[in-house]
């Protein structure tokens, strides 16, 4: 009997990535209900996030992502080609203060979660890099050496139980409790987590602005 315990690594990623444009759309198809509890609005009123769901019976539900300005106008599809396995559950969404930048928090599957980040152009947000924001911290994690004491397959991210990757709370504020004094909307401050058979550590990582790599932190931040 393992004695599972977390190993968390905190992940800081620069907003400064290539975009890159997927199909449009203008609306919801037939069969798409609106999950009208499910609404984000971004900080300067502008945009909206709205959240559609099919039930697809034994499948499950499948959800679309939708974009929408003020006046309900120029309709833009987040994640266009995802199937149940990705999106089969609602997502949550955060906006940066300045409205530009947009967070992604998806489930997969029970005990299991990844990131999407967007960005804005005119009335859409599209990927900010081609793989997920999720992806791309477990990619830096695995080759940290905090990772190195873990019980794992290096080639097959599956191989983790309950692997998640979720944004830390304070993105509204620029992370003002970790005591930094970032400029404004441009760090995104994210934790990774999953069962191990080791002692739960714990270490945070910076992107570089100018090279758009990440790099270990000299200090730890503080809880709230």
């Amino acid at each position: 009997m393992f004695d599972h315990r977390s190993l968390a690594i905190w992940i800081l990623l620069l907003l400064g990535i290539a975009t890159a444009a997927p199909a449009r759309a203008d609306g919801p198809r037939a069969g798409f209900k609106l999950s009208v509890e499910d609404r984000f609005i971004s900080p300067d009123r502008a945009l909206r996030v709205e959240q559609y769901s099919k039930d697809l019976k034994d499948e499950g539900f499948l959800f679309q992502f939708w974009t929408f300005d003020r006046d309900h106008r120029h309709g833009f599809l987040l994640n266009p080609g995802e199937g149940v396995d990705l999106a089969g559950y609602a997502a949550g969404f955060r906006f940066s203060p300045d409205s530009q930048w947009l967070v992604r928090m998806q489930k997969p599957g029970a005990g299991y979660s990844t990131l999407f980040l967007y960005r804005k152009k005119g009335y859409q947000f599209l990927p900010a890099a081609t793989k997920p924001l999720g992806d791309l911290a477990w990619d830096y994690s695995f080759n940290s050496p905090a990772s190195k004491a873990t019980h794992r397959d290096p080639k097959d991210r599956d191989s983790l139980d309950h692997a998640q990757a979720i944004p830390l709370k304070g993105m509204n504020n620029n992370y003002a409790w970790l005591g930094e004094h970032w400029p404004d909307s441009r760090y995104i401050v994210n934790s990774l987590s999953f069962d191990v058979q080791v002692t739960s550590r714990l270490s945070r990582t910076i992107a570089s602005e100018k090279t758009g790599r990440f790099r270990p932190s000299a200090s730890r931040p503080k809880r709230p």
